[in-house]
Formats: C-alpha cells, structure tokens, sequence
C-alpha cells in the first residue's frame, strides 16, 4: 500500500510540475487580513497582504508522500512495527491517527483553497481543527481499548465529529456565497459530494468497528479496512483535488 501511495505521488509531482502547465500555474495567493488606520477618513479599515503563493500540485503529492512514509514507518523498521502490531493488540493504532491528522489537514485545506478560501487565519483554523477531529480519534481508542460493544465511551467520536463537520461549514459558505445557484455547474456538485463521501468513510468504518457489525468484531478486520481507504479513497480525493487545479 505504502508503494503504490508513494508511485501515485511521484506521479502526480511529475504531472505538476513538467507535463500539465496549467496544473502548476496554479498557485492561489494566500493572504492576510488586518486592521490598517485610514488618515483620510479617521477610521480603521480593513485592508489585506499577500504572503505566498501555495505549491498546490506539490502539496496534493505531499497528501500521498505523507501516507507513504507512514506505511513504511510501521513495515520496515523492527521497533515500529513490533509497537504497532502490539497496539492492534490492544484495538488501537497510534501512527494512523498521527499521519491523518497531518495527511488530511493538508488535503482539506488543499480543497478550502478550490473554494476560495485564500486567508491564512481560515486556513489554519481549517488545519488545525481537522487536525484535532483526528486526534479525537486516537483518544477515541485509547478510552475503549478492551471494552465490549455495550461499554463503549462515544464521547471522543461526536466531539471529534463537531470538529470534522466545521471545515465543510466553512467550505460551503464560500460555495454558496454567490447566490447564484443556476450557474454552479453539475461537477462542481458532484465533485463536493465525491470530497464529503470520501473524507467521511473513515467515521463510518469506526462506526462499525465499535458497533462490532459482522466482521468489525474483529479490530483487525476495520484495521484492514483502515488500510485500503487509505489507498482507494486519498487517491480519490487526490486526484479530484489535483485536477481540480484545472478550474477556471
């Protein structure tokens, strides 16, 4: 899994940076707002800087690079891998919510930025909530680790859930501050709802994981599930994400 995330960035880079122009031409200019004085007027008025312009195609392969190296991490050295299948163990799995909430805070603020989303402060907001919806499900984990089906604390999950919905709020407020619903084309609709539905199979596995459903008794069995979202639904989004670059 770890080599074909790793070949799907080389890719891609390869694709952002030499093969499709238009791809990396693309690099929205991320800015900052602050309160200026006016002398003309006596007032403070709010005024904006630009500060980069964002790598988008190296970031998108950075989404896959991050995932590879995580695979790699817990396969090839004898240390980690001996703590991570320790852990399965027990029901948890430290380094996928550590690479998560790094890997898809970098891809949902990749995705804020298709939107309009250009303000530093938002941005990282975005990645820092994103960041801690993850965390929430490593301490999710680690408060259930053993416990049956009827003894399973959902607290961690629902808030972690409050925090994974506020990126999408965020997104959709820019999506629909147009107004002008008859002239968002059909994909634009299809490519929010691919982002939704992709982003938010990692929950519902969870889900089925602590309800122990059928196989989800068995943590290895939603671990292994874990494993090939991880390939099947980033490289969805990545690719959406990268090609998205190609908007107007």
């Amino acid at each position: 899994m770890g080599g074909l995330h790793l070949l799907q960035g080389i890719a891609m880079l390869f694709l952002a940076t030499t093969v499709i122009q238009k791809i990396g031409e693309f690099s929205p200019q991320i800015t900052q707002n602050y309160l200026a004085f006016n002398p003309a007027t006596s007032s403070l008025e709010l005024e904006s800087k630009v500060l980069f312009d964002l790598p988008f195609g190296i970031l998108v392969a950075s989404f896959l690079f991050i995932s590879a190296a995580a695979h790699a991490l817990i396969s090839i050295p004898k240390k980690t891998n001996e703590k991570y299948n320790a852990d399965l163990e027990k029901g948890i799995n430290q380094f996928r919510w550590f690479e998560y909430a790094i890997s898809s805070s970098i891809m949902i603020v990749l995705i804020s930025t298709l939107f309009g989303i250009y303000d530093i402060v938002s941005l990282v907001l975005i990645f820092i909530v994103n960041a801690t919806m993850n965390l929430f499900g490593l301490v999710m984990e680690q408060m259930n680790s053993g416990k049956s089906k009827n003894d399973i604390i959902w607290g961690p999950f629902i808030w972690g859930s409050i925090a994974g919905i506020a990126p999408w709020i965020a997104i959709l407020l820019y999506m629909f501050g147009n107004g002008n619903f008859d002239q968002v084309p059909w994909f634009v609709w299809a490519i929010v709802g691919t982002y939704f539905v992709a982003f938010n199979t990692f929950p519902v596995n969870m889900i089925l994981q602590y309800k122990k459903v059928g196989k989800w008794e068995n943590y290895i069995y939603g671990e292994r599930i874990y494993i090939v979202l991880s390939l099947v639904a980033k490289s969805i989004l990545a690719w959406l994400v990268l090609f998205g670059a190609m908007q107007p």
